[in-house]
């Protein structure tokens, strides 16, 4: 993020970028506990395009669908093989045997040969009008999910149809698993949503394998059966020329043979070869055929492996059928080079709901597993604008009738979401925002299904692209969607104050607040836009309140919240629109300093990290928060290993923003002295709290300065801890941090802030400081200083709140009270 003003409180100012060094502290000096806005993030850190996302194409492992592709090349060798056989059969049948010999064929080869061609002209002709008759009835896969077995068949279906109907290979479309209540309620719920698209698209047009062909022909003529007339005259000729053949070749009664009869019996016997041959080949091709499919279940194997639901063996048997159908089509190897992602993607741009169901329910499940495949299956979608372009397209449908299509297309986005180049892509489809936006419905007049779902897709959407600091700026860019975020954060008193809640309701609070919590904490000046747009929607903080006092049952809820306030203190108008905004500060002192349970320190460290943010550089904050907060109570808590951190930077900030007005309520603050000296003496200390000590330290001595200038040298004698080695510490500690830290870039200033006082009210210091060799530390100091130890807080890696001296000045003002003798008592 970036800040709104600086910290002397002079607005209209812009934020300054910091320069992050790049030495950083050795690892036995960092500090515990995760990053605040009290630090710099480590840009390195936070690379864009470094979450997930691995592009590279997949090597090594073999997609289900390949088994399946391979299996239709098969098959479309043995088809080819038969069909070339048939044709040589016919030809020489044509040529040889009726042009030739037709005078001296006896009449019983004459009308076995005859039979054989009329058998194999049938069977060719089926085969050849086979692949329109069953692509025409099988335009849609609607009724395939209602009757007992798939429609959908490309080249030599009806032959699939003739041994399903003999043999039954396959009796049902449903998954094996019908003891599975999850299954059974999947496929319920498809074959529903089948029925309303069957109805849906029969409106207007003529359902394909409905249409009857001839009047007052019934069910016989309808373009779904005539596939099954076909596949029957494939099977009855086959048997038909097997049979004739293999009797004139048992019994070779082909008559006399004389000078001009010789090759009459050659002839007839290669013809009568290659017949058997062509139709043995033709069996064999669906005994293969129903090996594989019934007995194997191949098909039911690769749709468990690609894990396609109730629904899948429907898909994978169009998908087989068209990887069959371009085989015999084209050449044999056309249909390997099909898979199921290039397969969805041609169907997702079909007029037919239901194949646009299909191909979206394939991308939702490859994209969505849980192996190396899904990185391969991304690749190939964000590589495909069109395919994105489409999906998008598809947040916006609102029928009933589009509803499964519509959050499979939402699933599939959400999944490219999570990776930062396919987020890019999604993002900048022009209208993506708008389409997301639509999804964040609470309800609708003209929609009869729950938006639940919709609504929590839509906001995983968001808190998944807001990863991206360009897609920020383009969420909050977009019209009205900002204020249908947050108002989803209104139903809390509501829902909490009932007895159940839902797990929808829960989550959907929760993610909305986790994009609100991405928004605020963006950086640069979209974050600071960002902050200010989310702090002027007057919900906003009253909506927050209300999850601190009634979300005590849901820790998480209460401890994004409390995040969501301190994002938006680092705007100043926000900083104070909180503080005013009634009971929030009471609550979140009650949360900061009530007993804990488990689970709950967490809350209670976001807390005092809230209050410390709001009383930052902020006087009227300051005199808010000691009119409802004990002070005494936040020296009390120091003796928690959680809280002592945040209690010490309230107390800091009270003390250096209150105003003299406010001593009074500021007298207990002092009490903090000896915690603060003890943390001082102990290098072992955890960094951030040995530099929240020193800050504090400092703001006390200057608070007593005027009333007790001794009271400084009191707690230390009180302490046990002389003069001489706490000068010892503060040297020691400079010469550990010769260079700015990330971790605390605040610990020099606030060093040589201490150092500066105690030389200047103590005139003895400044023999002990150049006894300890202080000026040389000093003058490395002023060397080495950087942007990064000029900020109270920071987005990331930028700085927000400067303080009002520069570093490089503390400096030099130590070196005139050491070197210039200028110090009094």
């Amino acid at each position: 993020m970036e800040s709104d003003k600086e910290g002397s409180g002079k607005g209209g100012e812009t934020a300054i970028q910091v320069s992050i060094p790049v030495t950083r502290t050795p690892k036995f000096a960092k500090g515990g506990g995760s990053a605040t806005f009290f630090q710099p993030q480590d840009p390195r850190e936070s690379t864009p395009g470094s979450s997930n996302d691995s592009t590279q194409p997949v090597r090594g492992v073999m997609a289900p669908e390949k088994k399946l592709t391979l299996f239709a090349l098969r098959l479309a060798v043995l088809e080819k093989a038969a069909s070339g056989l048939g044709t040589l059969a016919f030809i020489w049948a044509t040529v040889v045997l009726l042009g030739g010999f037709v005078s001296t064929v006896r009449r019983m080869d004459f009308w076995v040969v005859t039979a054989i061609l009329m058998s194999e002209g049938t069977r060719i002709f089926s085969r050849s009008h086979e692949l329109e008759w069953q692509h025409q009835s099988t335009w849609t896969l609607t009724r395939s999910g209602l009757n007992n077995f798939p429609m959908v068949i490309s080249s030599s279906r009806f032959l699939w149809r003739a041994i399903k109907a003999l043999f039954n290979p396959l009796s049902a479309v449903e998954p094996e698993h019908d003891k599975d209540r999850l299954i059974k309620e999947d496929a319920a719920k498809a074959r529903e949503f089948q029925k309303k698209l069957v109805r849906y698209q029969t409106m207007r047009a003529w359902h394909a394998p409905e249409v009857p062909l001839l009047p007052y022909s019934g069910w016989v003529f309808l373009s779904k059966n005539i596939s099954r007339i076909f596949s029957w005259l494939q099977i009855v000729s086959a048997f038909n020329c097997i049979g004739f053949s293999l009797y004139r070749l048992v019994v070779q009664d082909y008559g006399k043979v004389d000078e001009e009869k010789r090759n009459r019996a050659p002839a007839l016997n290669l013809f009568y070869s290659v017949a058997l041959t062509e139709a043995t080949l033709f069996l064999l091709e669906k005994i293969y055929w129903i090996y594989k499919i019934s007995h194997r279940k191949l098909l039911d194997q690769v749709s468990t492996q690609c894990d396609l639901g109730a629904d899948g063996l429907i898909t994978i048997r169009r998908f087989f059928y068209d990887a069959y159908s371009r085989c015999l089509e084209g050449s044999i190897f056309d249909g390997i080079r099909m898979d199921l992602v290039s397969f969805a993607e041609e169907l997702l741009d079909s007029a037919f709901l239901d194949e646009q169901y299909i191909a979206v329910r394939i991308l939702q499940k490859l994209v969505r597993q849980n192996n190396t495949l899904s990185v391969e299956t991304v690749r190939k979608i964000e590589t495909n604008t069109q395919v994105i372009e489409r999906l998008v397209e598809m947040l916006n449908w609102k029928a009933s009738e589009e509803q499964e299509i519509r959050k499979a297309a939402a699933k599939i986005l959400t999944e490219l979401a999570c990776k930062n180049h396919s987020a890019l892509r999604v993002a900048g489809i022009p209208g993506a925002m708008e389409s997301i936006s639509s999804l964040l419905h609470k309800s609708h007049p003209n929609l009869s299904y729950d938006y639940s779902e919709f609504n929590l897709l839509g906001l995983l959407m968001l808190k998944r692209l807001a990863r991206d600091h360009d897609n920020c700026f383009k969420i909050g860019n977009t019209r009205g969607l900002l204020p249908r975020v947050i108002e989803f954060t209104s139903d809390a008193q509501r829902i909490f104050q009932n007895e159940v809640v839902s797990d929808s309701q829960i989550k959907t609070i929760k993610r909305s607040l986790k994009v609100v919590k991405k928004l605020v904490e963006t950086s640069g000046s979209t974050g600071k836009i960002l902050r200010e747009e989310i702090s002027n929607i007057v919900i906003t903080v009253s909506n927050m309140r209300n999850i601190l006092e009634y979300g005590r049952r849901e820790i998480m809820l209460q401890r994004l919240g409390i995040e969501v306030l301190t994002g938006l203190a680092m705007d100043d108008n926000a900083k104070e629109r909180i503080a005013s905004t009634g009971g929030v500060t009471r609550l979140l002192f009650s949360i900061f300093l009530s007993p804990g349970v488990d689970g709950e320190s967490s809350v209670r460290t976001e807390a005092g990290e809230c209050l410390a943010m709001l009383a930052l550089e902020s006087k009227r904050n300051c005199s808010l928060i000691l009119k409802k907060a004990d002070v005494s109570k936040l020296v009390e808590v120091l003796g928690d290993q959680y809280l002592r951190l945040n209690a010490l930077r309230i107390l800091r900030n009270l003390c250096a923003y209150s105003g003299d007005e406010y001593r009074s309520q500021l007298e207990g603050a002092v009490a903090a002295m000896p915690f603060a000296l003890k943390i001082t003496m102990n290098l072992k200390e955890r960094d951030r709290l040995l530099e929240v000590a020193i800050g504090l330290t400092y703001q006390i001595c200057k608070f007593t300065s005027t009333s007790n200038p001794e009271y400084f040298i009191i707690q230390l004698g009180e302490s046990q801890i002389s003069e001489e080695n706490y000068a010892e510490m503060l040297v020691k500690i400079l010469r550990r941090y010769e260079h700015p830290s990330l971790e605390v870039p605040r610990i020099r200033r606030f060093v040589v802030l201490q150092a500066t006082w105690m030389m200047k009210h103590h005139k003895h210091f400044v023999k002990l400081f150049n006894q300890f060799d202080i000026g040389n530390l000093l003058e490395r100091v002023g060397d080495t200083t950087s942007d990064l130890e000029c900020f109270h807080v920071f987005s990331g890696s930028v700085g927000i709140s400067r303080h009002r001296e520069n570093l490089s000045t503390l400096v030099e003002e130590a070196l005139e009270h050491l070197f210039g003798g200028s110090c009094s008592k």
